[in-house]
């Protein structure tokens, strides 16, 4: 039932353990990490941890009574609650905490509950009554029948109707995959590989404060470490081929040789997960051989709006077929723009020019200048244009509130509140912004507590946390975002809305909890606003004159955003599809991974395969995503629909937002997602294909001019 938590949000429960464990944070009284007492220090994880569990006990014994049908899922509710309260926070603390007292802790507490749940998930009494009351729907709501629902698909997805043999080794499968997922992503943090770059020239300045120094001896002696330079030694720099790195030296550096080396070394690491990738697509495949399934992504498929990898197979390269034209196009125009600068009429165009071209092409066409444009996003800025939006859309304010002692993990964090005036506090969102050391390297928004029904007076307010990686340049106090950084907030705060105005009865539905392929259609609406000069202009301010930004850069920035906008197409498709590819049915005999992606980048993109990279081992998005990875296009045809079709003509008014969230926000999960678009924006924005449903794609054709 709770095999997949992490798409679930967070937490408490019965009133009795909600005012015992968590406050709000009030500003004067001490608490605990998150608002939790219990989190006042790091060993604080062990006592939350036995209560989650204690609390759990008394529930599931509540319901080994067979109460009535809505008391069932009433309780059930309660106990995924107050499991996922501490799983989600565990994983916050470990992905956030700079204290590795609490890191530890956090991973201890998450192995422990991930422990618990397989008690869960294998508990038939619980099976029983969650399969009593569907079969008694006729005496509970709506959104508590499809709760009833979704929580024995859950059961049964985690293998409870299988005999005893069948379902250890399903539990053992599903330690193993969490096991090597975990490898994975370690072995991507631990290994980003380097290059050493001499000498240091070859570098652009700008660049410097991300990079170590490093130093050679200038008769060609053994290379230096780090320590100071003497005389005769050469400085260089060390690249650390991270993913933020990498792109910042793709972007930059005109040294096409440097580009190369950094662009083959950051797509050839961690070696060690060439073999645990393969062993993750074998574990899962047998995982879904066990359950029923032909492949893991026909098990992964079958609960969204898609219903079959044979769906997503068929809109992506359809998809594919419609973009190649115009990417041709593209690939050669920025080759020809090579041949150009550089003065070579034979220049040949390679991946790691790619970033560094288009980037040019984009300033010198649309006279965009990345700093000129940065200048206008100040941090504190840009966290002003989300306070504007929530007030123009819901005619809510979102603001600061003072957090409490013990409360915060940093002193960067900020705690906001969303308020509507006639309804009170919406919920409350925790801001972690700017980057440092250890903590998560992207951007992400972390449930702590979902949003439910209480009583028929008391509703659970959801609890969440923004956290991006956003850099202070050395030279400037002032955080200024460039415009894809910008865009990326708007996104998270998309998916944060969600959790905050949904209004369901259950946390099991809370704000995120929908299908895989439709989580994602709000924050790519919200990356529209990013752009719209309607909203811009209320709070893109100079960092120093206070000028407010003009519509002509605005404009330019626009030109800029779809020069290339088929190459982006096909190159999300690619992704998508060897996510379906690796995770599909598999061959009799063993395959070079290797090989198939290299074979699917022929044919689905313009561009080479360098030979001896292997970007895949640290696409990360294999594991969260696996099989999955297609629900970003077609949130991004949902979202190109509703925005033209709902927003485009009056993105600010109160009517609008008022549409989003009636039709959609307030929901979550509790409604058919089939059910939920078609409400907002009419039939036209789906069609069915087959057994599955697919988005229409004309509006974002359209948009893209493709």
């Amino acid at each position: 039932m709770w095999k997949l938590t992490r798409r679930l949000q967070p937490r408490i429960n019965s009133t009795r353990w909600l005012t015992r464990n968590f406050r709000s944070g009030e500003a004067g009284n001490a608490t605990g990490l998150y608002g939790f007492d219990h989190l006042k220090t790091a060993k604080g994880f062990q006592r939350f941890v036995a209560d989650a569990i204690e609390r759990s006990g008394e529930l599931v014994s509540y319901i080994s009574g067979m109460p009535s049908s809505p008391e069932i899922i009433k309780a059930m509710d309660e106990i995924s609650d107050t499991v996922c309260c501490v799983v989600d926070s565990a994983e916050l603390c470990r992905q956030t905490h700079p204290d590795r007292e609490f890191v530890e802790e956090a991973n201890k507490a998450a192995i422990e509950m991930n422990d618990y749940l397989h008690h869960l998930n294998t508990n038939h009494t619980l099976y029983a009554a969650v399969k009593k009351a569907e079969q008694d729907s006729n005496l509970l709501t709506k959104e508590a029948s499809r709760t009833a629902h979704h929580l024995r698909m859950d059961f049964e997805r985690g293998g409870i109707h299988l005999d005893p043999e069948k379902l250890d080794k399903v539990n053992n499968l599903t330690t193993n995959i969490f096991q090597l997922c975990r490898e994975f992503s370690e072995n991507i943090a631990d290994d980003p590989g380097h290059v050493d770059i001499f000498p240091a020239s070859r570098i652009p300045r700008h660049l410097h404060h991300l990079l170590n120094p490093t130093y050679r001896s200038t008769s060609g002696g053994s290379r230096g470490s780090t320590r100071s330079a003497h005389k005769s030694k050469q400085k260089g720099f060390r690249i650390n081929t991270d993913p933020r790195t990498l792109s910042s030296i793709l972007q930059w550096t005109s040294d096409e040789e440097v580009r190369k080396m950094v662009y083959i070394q950051g797509n050839s690491v961690p070696h060690a997960n060439h073999g645990v990738l393969e062993k993750l697509i074998t574990a899962r495949h047998e995982l879904s051989q066990m359950m029923g399934c032909n492949s893991y992504a026909d098990f992964m498929v079958e609960p969204n709006l898609a219903k079959s990898p044979k769906v997503v197979t068929s809109f992506l390269q359809e998809l594919s077929k419609t973009v190649k034209p115009k990417a041709d196009e593209e690939f050669i125009a920025i080759r020809d723009f090579k041949r150009e600068k550089c003065g070579n009429p034979s220049a040949e165009l390679e991946p790691w020019d790619e970033t560094y071209y288009t980037s040019m092409m984009k300033s010198s066409v649309n006279d965009v200048d990345t700093a000129v444009v940065a200048s206008y996003f100040p941090l504190p800025q840009c966290i002003e244009g989300l306070k504007v939006l929530v007030e123009s859309l819901f005619g809510a304010t979102f603001h600061t509130v003072p957090l409490a002692p013990g409360e915060s993990w940093h002193p960067d964090v900020l705690k906001m509140s969303l308020h509507h005036p006639d309804e009170g506090d919406l919920g409350y969102l925790y801001l972690d912004l700017y980057s440092r050391k250890d903590k998560y390297p992207g951007c992400a928004s972390f449930a702590i507590r979902g949003g439910r029904k209480i009583s028929e007076t008391e509703y659970q307010l959801p609890v969440l946390a923004l956290v991006c990686n956003f850099s202070r340049a050395r030279d400037s106090s002032v955080v200024k975002l460039n415009h894809s950084e910008v865009e990326v907030l708007f996104h998270e705060f998309g998916h944060a809305l969600h959790s905050l105005l949904s209004r369901t009865d259950y946390q099991h539905f809370s704000g995120t909890r929908v299908a895989l392929d439709l989580a994602e259609m709000p924050s790519n609406l919200f990356e529209y606003y990013a752009w719209d000069y309607r909203l811009l202009k209320r709070f893109a301010r100079h960092h120093s004159t206070g000028e407010t930004i003009p519509e002509k850069l605005v404009n330019s920035l626009q030109g800029a955003r779809n020069m290339f906008a088929a190459t982006e197409m096909q190159r999300q498709v690619f992704y998508a599809l060897i996510d379906q590819m690796l995770f599909g049915e598999q061959p009799e005999t063993a395959r070079d991974v290797s090989h198939l992606v290299a074979e699917l980048k022929r044919q689905h993109t313009s561009w080479n395969n360098v030979e001896g990279t292997h970007w895949h081992i640290r696409f990360s998005h294999l594991l969260n995503y696996g099989a999955g990875y297609y629900s970003y296009l077609y949130a991004k045809c949902f979202a190109s629909t509703i925005w033209q079709s709902i927003c485009e003509e009056d993105p600010l008014s109160l009517n609008t937002g008022t549409l989003l969230r009636e039709k959609f926000f307030k929901h979550g999960g509790a409604k058919d997602p089939a059910e939920l678009l078609t409400d907002l924006a009419g039939k036209e924005i789906i069609s069915v294909h087959g057994e599955g449903i697919i988005p229409a794609t004309t509006y974002l054709l359209n948009e893209l001019r493709l």
